[in-house]
């Protein structure tokens, strides 16, 4: 049947059926226990939000980017963009309790970049770790994102590490302006190293920078990599950078986790915000990260208090994809007991099914269709009679 253009849903979002929701609701309360045994309080924040909220804020999130919408009034509001800004904001303006864990489960909605998954309403859950800027608390952050992995049955992951002290400490001693740094780092995101490198040089920066920079793309693996990345410059930022790292793998290491630690030292997040330890998920079975995470010790000096802070978010949906490549989805299961109601036993039928739900019991009640009860007799489920004399088994 050709479904008319009015039932069809715009590009990057989707629906999801029976099977994908049974899952979704199993990993949400495996990762709902886990938040809580950790001592995380679960917060939620507004859909809507003001758009100077985000745009006119020192670490903004681009306007393109944003879904925008107009009030009554006329003022300018956006589909909540990004769950990180929004616990920052709560907890500069509306939290005391400080240290603290929050964790959410909530949606957020961006305009899709270039490449990867191009998803528009994109269901997360994360974590922040609130009050706390140091190696433990970072390696407690990483370790806590392997745990959660770990928890909802996740095979074959990585968890890829980097800082972006170090990318900051290669350009501190250029004297670029901020926006020639920002193009910079959009073109290391982008894998562009020639590209960045070329605009280095138009910059005049200097030539150890610019093979520093050239060596990004190769500074990845074991941990290794972060003395092979020493001889790369002298600048103190960059230094310190690969100092902490170090700090954070011993701990790690002490946890019993290296085995699924690499380090990336070109990995530059696409948000600014972001001030220490990054790090990103991944599987062999999907080809876009499924968690992803840092410290961004400055983002609620934009709301009025400095608040450091550790944390990640986990793409729900990416990880439904993934557990299905890993075949690690489960069928919805069947209703316990089923109750076939003849005429005017409705009520002793209804009673009966109150008293099997208040039992706990999985309950479907229905009237007579032979068909149907054949179907239920096949697939093993007890199956009920209400009529006139009472209830029995068939």
């Amino acid at each position: 049947m050709k479904i008319k253009n009015y039932y069809r849903l715009p590009s990057g979002v989707q629906d999801l059926l029976p099977d994908e929701c049974y899952n979704l609701n199993l990993i949400e309360q495996k990762l709902a226990k886990k938040f809580s045994l950790s001592g995380c309080t679960q917060v939620q924040s507004a859909g809507l939000e003001l758009y100077d909220t985000y745009a006119e804020i020192k670490n903004k999130i681009p306007q393109k980017k944003m879904f925008k919408l107009t009030d009554s009034d006329g003022s300018l509001l956006v589909l909540r963009p990004d769950m990180t800004l929004a616990v920052a904001r709560m907890a500069a303006t509306r939290l005391d309790d400080v240290p603290s864990k929050l964790c959410y489960f909530s949606s957020v909605w961006q305009y899709p970049q270039t490449g990867g998954l191009s998803i528009r309403e994109i269901y997360q859950a994360g974590v922040e770790f609130l009050g706390v800027s140091n190696p433990f608390s970072d390696a407690q952050g990483i370790a806590f994102a392997i745990e959660c992995l770990e928890e909802i049955g996740v095979k074959d992951f990585i968890v890829d590490i980097g800082h972006v002290g170090f990318f900051k400490g290669i350009l501190e001693d250029c004297a670029l302006n901020e926006e020639c740094v920002e193009q910079v780092r959009l073109l290391i995101n982008a894998k562009d190293s020639v590209g960045a490198q070329a605009l280095l040089l138009q910059q005049g920066a200097f030539e150890s920078a610019v093979n520093a920079l050239a060596a990004l793309p190769t500074l990845f693996g074991g941990v290794e990599v972060l003395s092979r990345a020493q001889k790369y410059t002298t600048n103190q930022t960059a230094l310190s950078a690969l100092s902490h790292l170090k700090q954070v793998y011993e701990l790690l290491k002490s946890f019993g986790l290296e085995k699924y630690i690499s380090f990336d030292l070109g990995t530059v997040k696409d948000l600014s915000y972001y001030s220490g330890v990054v790090f990103t998920g991944l599987t062999k079975s999907l080809g876009s990260p499924i968690l992803s995470g840092g410290r961004y010790d400055n983002l609620s000096d934009d709301f009025g208090k400095h608040v450091p802070a550790v944390g990640f978010a986990m793409g729900l949906k990416r990880i439904l994809i993934t557990l299905e490549r890993q075949g690690s989805l489960l069928p919805v299961p069947p209703v316990d007991v089923a109750i076939v109601s003849e005429p005017d036993a409705e009520a002793l039928a209804y009673q009966t099914y109150q008293t099997l739900t208040a039992q706990g019991k999985r309950v479907n009640l229905f009237t007579g269709d032979h068909a149907r009860m054949q179907s239920l007799k096949e697939q093993g489920i007890t199956l009920l009679l209400a009529s006139k004399e009472g209830v029995k088994e068939i």
